[in-house]
């Protein structure tokens, strides 16, 4: 995949396709955006694009630049800038074997020390095969304070010839320090249709999607379609109201997991409120995440008032702002199923 096969984020490449041209490439990026819309995929086609040995329009232009910054062949040549992606390099970074390629990604939960001691190792060198050396560090927000005191020193010295991509989803997280080191390129959700046409093109052709799946995918998935293709949405919706009931019903004493599980049913829960408010406020179904499941939304709206939906979004909201700090599961699971069942006598949810 190339630069012109990634789909919904024209703005964040065309910034990037623009950076190339003018030869004002910078050390250190910083990717931010929710998760599942494409950043990892982008950075991965910047380092083969950097990289690639058939790219001629892409090594001309980075060698020589261009003059005139107000020239419209500026966005000429940036309109050919890309990977071939079948030369060895190209086929490298994808298989990440390149040897001046490295990806980075927490390990139960964090990024480490020594795995920045790794980067800066890896980075000291000059490239061995290609032309940068590229090092991506995904959920950049994980790094410890170890990891994000010794990756500021590697930040503040980048070596030459190597570019370094921060992505992240809670972009706040990381300190300011390093922020304010990296060029930050902002990526949004995909639009409904972008989604179904990326979840489509992804999409295991072992099995077949029908149109109405592939509608309440992009739905479930809320302009996030790499959620839709890691894992399966129609079955943790279905594991969420399965447990919604039980705690309405105070019937499970089981709590969740883990700290994953607690975030997956928060996020639920909000898709869960925010469609009984919309019916609530507008009657309209086309508008609702869960539009297949219009009738019993429906059911659950005609009875519950908007200050009841404000008040039971806002405890768990939160709630939801301190799960990074290690809540205890049972007391946060016993007090949610109060407010469940509370929300299950004022919709009458059975």
């Amino acid at each position: 995949m190339a630069f012109k096969n990634i789909i919904g984020q024209k703005k964040a490449i065309n910034i990037l396709l623009g950076t190339m041209a003018r030869n004002r490439i910078p050390s250190a990026y910083l990717f931010a955006g929710e998760s599942g819309i494409g950043k990892k995929l982008t950075a991965i086609n910047l380092a083969k694009t950097l990289n690639c040995q058939n790219s001629r329009e892409a090594l001309s232009v980075m060698r020589d630049g261009i003059k005139d910054k107000n020239s419209l062949r500026i966005t000429d040549h940036a309109s050919r800038i890309d990977c071939c992606d079948e030369c060895s390099s190209c086929k490298k970074i994808d298989s990440r074997t390149h040897p001046d390629f490295l990806m980075a990604a927490p390990e139960k939960g964090e990024i480490r020390v020594d795995e920045i001691r790794m980067i800066e190792e890896v980075i000291s060198l000059a490239p061995y095969e290609g032309k940068r050396k590229v090092v991506i560090v995904d959920d950049a927000e994980t790094m410890n304070p170890s990891a994000a005191n010794a990756f500021l020193k590697t930040l503040e010295e980048p070596p030459p010839q190597s570019i370094i991509i921060l992505i992240s989803a809670s972009p706040d997280r990381l300190p300011e320090t390093i922020r304010s080191r990296c060029s930050r390129i902002n990526f949004s959700p995909l639009a409904p249709e972008q989604c179904k046409e990326v979840i489509r093109a992804i999409d295991n052709q072992d099995t077949e999607i029908t149109d109405s799946q592939l509608s309440t995918l992009s739905r479930l998935s809320m302009g996030r379609p790499g959620l839709a293709i890691s894992s399966d949405l129609m079955e943790e919706r279905d594991w969420f109201f399965n447990l919604f009931g039980e705690m309405s019903g105070g019937r499970n004493k089981e709590t969740w997991a883990d700290k994953e599980e607690m975030e997956l049913w928060f996020n639920k829960a909000f898709m869960l409120l925010r469609d009984i408010a919309v019916l609530k406020i507008t009657g309209k179904s086309d508008m609702l995440i869960n539009a297949d499941l219009k009738d019993r939304f429906a059911e659950m709206s005609k009875t519950i008032e908007m200050k009841d939906i404000v008040d039971i979004y806002g405890r768990l909201s939160f709630l939801k702002g301190y799960l990074g700090f290690n809540l205890n599961k049972s007391i946060t699971w016993n007090y949610v199923t109060i407010i469940m069942q509370n929300l299950k006598l004022k919709t009458g949810v059975k």
